[in-house]
């Protein structure tokens, strides 16, 4: 048995805790200044209280953060404060320059994974994917916690902040897309047409992340769809609506104002043009 603090019992916390109750470890947990909510998702997740932050660290060989991310440094802070010398999990979506910041803060003393966690709250059907990036030791130690249970663990390629990036560029597309979606529904809507923009999503292609083959395509013909995305702001300025993420989408394909019609060039290249800060 691991005996594991976990700070604190949110949805997701609470659920990861259950997932490592359920495979026979000992999950911690610090109730003072806590909500009524907070105590009962640690009580149904089998968690134990624990009187102090130097108490629980003092039992615990892994540190699980998995907190509002504006929160993840504060919480580190608290933890660097005290000689702990296990593992720091890190599963907040935060971004690398941030996690690397908190693995300078913990260290010497802990050795630190940055986590990034895919997925609902694990549990009962629900399944969820926790990367890890860090040492190869520190990881073999944390993977146990979650064996045969709802959250899978992988390792993610790289050092400390890799599956941090790898969160922030699922979370770049998965959060805007929705936002976006959002958005549409409302100029469609302002104009009568929201069960037509409905019908026509539904047979639109679903597999834009997962298939980035086609993005040379998009850079050649950026130089077309630039002008249409100007219209488009246009129009959701008309209806009131917000257009900052369609003079966004003009200022990312002007980075690829030099790939015109050139249907030829590889992923790589169409990639690399977007990190070029548009030289």
């Amino acid at each position: 048995m691991t005996t594991v603090t976990l700070l604190h019992p949110g949805a997701m916390g609470a659920a990861v805790a259950a997932q490592a109750v359920a495979a026979g470890h000992e999950v911690l947990w610090l109730p003072e200044g806590r909500s009524e909510a907070t105590h009962r998702r640690a009580r149904e997740a089998g968690a134990t209280a624990c009187d102090s932050l130097g108490e629980a660290l003092e039992r615990s060989e892994i540190v699980l953060s998995i907190c509002p991310p504006q929160a993840a440094e504060d919480v580190a802070t608290t933890v660097a404060g005290h000689a702990f010398a296990g593992v720091y999990v890190d599963a907040n979506a935060i971004n690398p320059q941030r996690m690397q910041r908190i693995a300078k803060e913990i260290r010497p003393g802990a050795t630190v994974l940055d986590g990034a966690i895919f997925g609902p709250p694990p549990g009962g059907q629900r399944a969820a994917r926790l990367y890890l990036a860090g040492k190869t030791q520190a990881v073999d130690t944390t993977e146990p916690l979650f064996k045969d249970t709802a959250l899978h663990v992988r390792r993610a390629s790289g050092s400390v902040g890799s599956a941090s990036a790898l969160k922030m560029a699922f979370a770049s597309y998965q959060k805007a897309a929705r936002t976006l979606a959002g958005v549409a529904h409302a100029l469609a809507d302002a104009h009568g047409v929201g069960d037509e923009l409905t019908a026509e999503a539904q047979v639109m292609a679903s597999n834009i992340l997962s298939d980035p083959g086609y993005l040379p395509s998009v850079a050649a013909r950026a130089w077309r769809w630039a002008p249409e995305m100007e219209d488009i702001a246009e129009t959701l300025r008309a209806a009131g609506l917000p257009a900052d993420m369609a003079e966004a989408a003009v200022a990312v394909m002007s980075r690829w104002e030099g790939d015109k019609d050139r249907y030829d060039l590889q992923l790589t290249d169409v990639l690399s043009h977007l990190r070029s800060q548009g030289e």
